[in-house]
Parts: structure tokens; sequence; C-alpha cells
């Protein structure tokens, strides 16, 4: 096969058509890429185009409250702020740090139609148009693959706006504030990519994350899944497909109980499947291969230990390429902890057996 454009390839792989390789997708921490370049990663070159990876576009407007960010305390090891979503968190300076969330303004449904009255306002001003202007054209002319980002579902609105306990325990007493929240998300963010396409912006296709899991177990069983929130899942892809998009669901943790209901409403690939939560790529490829194309699953804890990981990579792209539909990357990220040399190595081996 002649070579494919990132565009092509990508495309071609959601819809499990034949490539001229495997695509290659991940994301790097920044003192990830911040320790290459300090071993050998030559300054001005993107990470991606040393080691041979494709590249996707991601435009993803603001749906927030857009309460107001302050910073409440700062010294020389963290800072205190408030965040658009109404949390206070605490922000470390170290590279690659989580922030920890303090706590959360928009905690009950009580305060909740305060927050939705504020994401349905001022639609137009959210959209970063005069990046789109300047940079769309050269995105194009390097046939890169463009998304729009979708910002909904359980997890960024348990993790940005009510807090996890609050947004699990209102799935079982309050329901129906938890699916207002789920269908405001989306109906937002929506209104968003709608304006974008309206103003004469093609795309590629649909991404948004939605964690569903943690180790061994979803965060909720498949029937409140299916009451709850496949109905948006669903809308989502409904309305990509309705204007030829393409869609991809980002999803950490053990949610393999979920996914009949999630290959049923038509979603066309699944990131990031987390070996470490207990996903088993070769499994997955084996029940819902002729249905779900794969991004992901090669476990990030073994990237430090090249003999390791490169056992693992020939176990497992062999398997998840067969057939097409799968995107060579790690199962979340690549830390920081990955020498420039195993990346090296890493790179090499994914584009031998990512061949066809």
């Amino acid at each position: 096969m002649v070579k494919l454009t990132e565009r092509e390839r990508i495309l071609r792989t959601y819809k499990r058509e034949p490539v001229d390789r495997i695509p290659m997708l991940d994301n790097a921490w920044r003192g990830t890429v911040k320790r290459w370049r300090a071993e050998g990663l030559p300054e001005g070159v993107a990470w991606e185009d040393h080691f041979g990876f494709d590249r996707w576009i991601r435009v993803m407007p603001d749906n927030s409250p857009r309460y107001e960010r302050r910073i409440l305390e700062e010294n020389e090891r963290y800072r205190i702020e408030t965040t658009y979503w109404g949390a206070t968190q605490k922000v470390f300076r170290e590279l690659d740090s989580t922030p920890e969330v303090l706590d959360f303004y928009y905690d009950s449904s009580d305060k909740w139609e305060e927050a939705k009255a504020a994401m349905l306002k001022d639609l137009d001003d959210r959209i970063n148009w005069k990046y789109l202007k300047e940079n769309y054209p050269k995105w194009r002319a390097e046939g890169r693959f463009l998304q729009l980002g979708l910002w909904f579902g359980f997890d960024v609105a348990h993790t940005r706006l009510t807090g996890t306990e609050n947004m699990l325990i209102g799935m079982y007493e309050e329901p129906e504030w938890v699916t207002d929240i789920f269908d405001t998300y989306l109906t937002t963010s929506l209104r968003l990519a709608e304006k974008i396409l309206a103003a004469g912006y093609e795309f590629d296709g649909v991404f948004w994350y939605d964690d569903m899991g943690y180790k061994g177990s979803p965060f909720f069983s498949p029937e409140l899944y299916r009451t709850l929130l496949k109905p948006y899942h669903k809308k989502a892809v409904d309305w990509a497909h309705e204007r030829g998009l393409v869609t991809e669901m980002h999803s950490c943790g053990y949610i393999e109980p979920l996914l009949p209901d999630v290959v049923d409403i038509g979603l066309e690939m699944l990131n990031p499947l987390e070996v470490k939560a207990g996903m088993d790529p070769a499994r997955l490829k084996n029940l819902y291969g002729d249905k779900l194309a794969f991004h992901g699953g090669i476990n990030a804890q073994l990237w430090d230990d090249i003999e390791l990981v490169k056992a693992e990579m020939e176990r497992i792209i062999p398997v998840m390429k067969e057939g097409g539909g799968y995107v060579f990357a790690s199962d979340h990220s690549i830390p920081n902890s990955v020498s420039f040399e195993n990346m090296t190595e890493i790179a090499k081996l994914a584009h031998k057996l990512g061949s066809y």
C-alpha cells in the first residue's frame, strides 16, 4: 500500500479499513519531554516528529460556568486557587503533579441551577475564533486529523463540578439532577461544536473524556449506565454520525462490564484500554474487534523497563492490528520515568510491529 497521510491513516483505522501501518498517537507528560530534551531530543523538533508518531488536533471550547478564578494562597511549593468550574484546588509547582481538589462550590442539587444558567450563557465567545482562523489552514495543509472535543458525562462532572461522592450518591438518590447535569454539559458542547461547523470549519471526528472505572470495577453498574448515562453517549454519537464524523471515547479504569452497551451506541473507537486497571486488550479485540477500534493498551508502568515493554508490545500489537482498527499508545500517557533511549527503542519496535 502507498504511504498514507496522517488523516487518511487515522480515519481508515476508525473504520477498521486497511492501512500502511498502524497509527501511533500518544500524550507525553511535560516532564517527560523535558527529560528527553536533556537526553538528546533536538531543540525545536516535536517529539512526535522525531519518533515518527502521528498527531491529532483537538479543539475543545469552554462550556464551564465561568466561576471566578482567584488565587487564594501561593508559595514556592504550590498555589491554592478557584477554578472556572467552582472547585478550590491546590496546584503543586512540580512538573506532572496532579492538583488536589479541596472543595466544590456546585456540590449539590440546590446550587445546580446557578451553574446551569451560567453554562448556557454567552456561547459565542467561548470559542477561540482567532486560534481557529490562524491555525486551521496549516492543519489542513499538513493533512492533520481534526477532532472536536466534547465536554460532558460522568467523569468531567464529578471531577470538576460536584465531587465524586456527591455525584455517585446523586445517581441513586437524585437521578433527575444527575441527568440534567449530563444533558446541560452535552447541550452546551454540541451547540458550541455546531457554531464551529457552521462557520465553515470541517472536522473529522469527535472525542470526549468519560472515565467510568477504577481498578477492577466500574464506578457504577451496567444498569445505572444504561439508565442515566448511555442516552447521552448515544446522543453524542448520533450527532456526530449525522455530520459524517467518527467518534472516540477516552474512559480510564476497568469498564469491560459496560462495553456491551458502549458498543451498542455505535462508538467507533475506545481509548485507552487501561491494563493496570484490569483491561485485557487481546480479550477486548476478540470480543468486540468486529465492531470497535482500539487505541492504547500498552501498560505504561512497563515503559521504563525496555525488555518488559518490548515483550508486551510483541505480545499485544500483532493481535490488535489484525484486521485493522488499532492505534498504538500507552494505556494512558507517557510518564517521565521513560528515558529518551527507551522511547527510541519503543518507537522503532512500534514501527516494525505496526507495519502491514
